[in-house]
């Protein structure tokens, strides 16, 4: 039997349930299908450790492009916390001994600690500039695209007198020319580009600019670029969600797998060991574009590979570092940088490139609990217990394929450790907590996990290549779909996730701005 419907959403990531939070509220019957036991997709927390009462966000961690338009228009009870501190960078030409602690608010004795003093303007310039087209475009991600052109007028419309040259190196040339040009030290250079490189398998050099457009979505949110901490955990992000889309009247099916879409609208789908057919007017899809044509029947086009490798861990107490100027609370209260020089990030894509592990790993390291210890039960917040969010660079999916997860699962965990451990003064293996069953507090998850788990093709954890926020000056905007960035080849079928034109990261832009492509106005 067929059940006619609105619109079905498939796939029940955070998008998904924007989407459906808008259009239920709008008064249309909406249908969410996960394929999970429970909704969320990567924005969900867990108790990844057994008989370890923290709930840790084991796939996404950190909120900066979640527009607070979309939290007020839902209802969402979603609190965020600002970090003490922007970044910690140990020197590693003094082996860790030094390094450069950046406040929130930038000052020239930071800089001065690695012998990089003359930097601290041409740091603070280049973000300055950045920000002149970050400001002024972050309100358009949820308005229909402008074109390039209009952009690029947006930006000059600033009355900035370096309008201009800010737009120039944010969007016409490798990012690599404006760091160069703008900071000298190795270390501060590779602060910089990192924001470039985040889940993007590249060089700052390239001519593609695909750098250019990672950068531009890490400095983005909130035109100022910060990166918030959730109170509660990604899963409480995925909660406020839900709970405005049920309140609204979206019904949220789990255990749903959808096997088929039509292009008139049938989606198919199984669950609890039965066949059920919807027939809605629009379907939003939220997942990757390749997983989308499996769906649909059509060929599968070649995805981007994701690039990165996340760890997980749970520790006794922070470890001490070798940079005795510097606290393990400060160096740990924002983003702390290892490995990430300027050399040291084009020496690791060099080695990815010839099928090898970077030896040293570039990482970042977040610490959820220093800012939010709410994740935490009363007696690990007691403890001096910590969570540890480790984000390895240039780990290609290439790396995974034919080869055993739990060997290379295994591999990049270490690359991980011992990229840490090159910089603190203890092996981290010595603060890691034992589970309820004596073993090692210590998670991976590779690009071959999330693909195989969440259904992220090619491990890519922006859905395929991020694109421009804006369209080109040749582009199609004849229709809602193509307006918002949401089209596929049907016209029934919207993309509603991070593979939508303005998707990418926690944000929700993809679901708000396909559910403003069905609805009238």
């Amino acid at each position: 039997m067929t059940e006619t419907i609105d619109v079905a959403v498939v796939g029940g990531g955070h998008n998904g349930l924007v989407a459906a939070a808008y259009l239920a509220r709008a008064g249309r019957r909406v249908r969410v299908l996960e394929r999970q036991p429970q909704v969320g997709g990567a924005a969900v927390s867990a108790q990844a450790f057994p008989g370890v009462d923290a709930h840790l966000s084991r796939y996404s961690y950190l909120v900066s492009l979640l527009p607070r338009q979309i939290i007020d228009d839902l209802g969402a009870p979603l609190q965020l916390a600002r970090r003490r501190y922007s970044s910690y960078t140990p020197d590693p030409s003094t082996e860790g001994r030094t390094g450069l602690l950046i406040g929130i608010e930038p000052d020239s004795a930071a800089f001065a600690a690695i012998g990089a003093e003359a930097d601290a303007a041409g740091f603070a310039q280049f973000y300055r500039r950045a920000g002149i087209v970050t400001e002024r475009l972050w309100p358009t991600l949820l308005e229909p695209l402008r074109t390039r052109t209009q952009a690029r007028q947006l930006i000059l419309d600033s009355g900035d007198n370096d309008a201009a040259l800010a737009w120039d190196m944010v969007t016409e040339h490798p990012i690599a020319d404006a760091i160069t040009a703008a900071v000298e030290n190795d270390v501060v250079r590779g602060v910089v580009a990192t924001d470039a490189l985040i889940g993007t398998f590249a060089r700052t050099c390239e001519p593609s600019l695909r750098q250019n457009i990672c950068l531009l979505y890490h400095l983005l949110g909130g035109g100022t670029g910060d990166w918030d901490v959730p109170i509660g955990g990604m899963g409480a992000v995925t909660s406020a969600l839900a709970a405005s889309a049920t309140r609204f009247g979206a019904d949220i099916v789990t255990g749903a797998e959808v096997f088929a879409i039509t292009p008139d609208g049938e989606v198919r789908y199984r669950q609890d060991g039965r066949e059920h057919v919807v027939a809605a007017g629009h379907v939003l899809a939220n997942v990757t574009p390749a997983v989308l044509a499996q769906l649909v029947g059509e060929a599968v086009p070649v995805t981007a590979p994701g690039a990165q490798v996340k760890v997980n861990l749970m520790l006794r107490r922070l470890p001490r570092l070798r940079d005795d100027s510097v606290t393990p609370e400060q160096a740990f209260g924002g983003t702390f940088h290892i490995n990430e020089t300027w050399s040291q990030l084009d020496a690791a894509h060099q080695q990815a490139v010839g099928g090898a592990i970077p030896d040293p790993l570039p990482c970042e390291i977040y610490c959820h609990s220093l800012a939010d210890p709410s994740i935490l039960s009363p007696e690990l917040r007691a403890s001096g217990a910590q969570t540890l969010t480790v984000f390895g660079l240039h780990t290609p999916h290439g790396l995974t394929v034919g080869t055993d997860p739990d060997d290379i699962r295994t591999r990049l965990t270490d690359a991980v450790l011992r990229s840490l451990n090159s910089v603190l003064a203890e092996p981290v293996q010595d603060v890691v907590m034992l589970d309820g069953e004596g073993q090692p507090c210590i998670e991976a998850k590779t690009t071959a996990d999330l693909e195989a788990t969440l259904g992220m093709t090619a491990g890519n954890i922006f859905h395929g290549a991020l694109s421009w926020p804006f369209a080109g000056d040749d582009d199609q905007l004849d229709t809602a779909a193509r307006r918002w960035g949401v089209a596929t080849a049907h016209e029934r079928i919207l993309m509603c996730g991070s593979g939508a034109l303005r998707g990418g990261a926690v944000s929700g832009i993809g679901g708000h701005n396909a559910a403003m492509a069905v609805l009238p106005g």
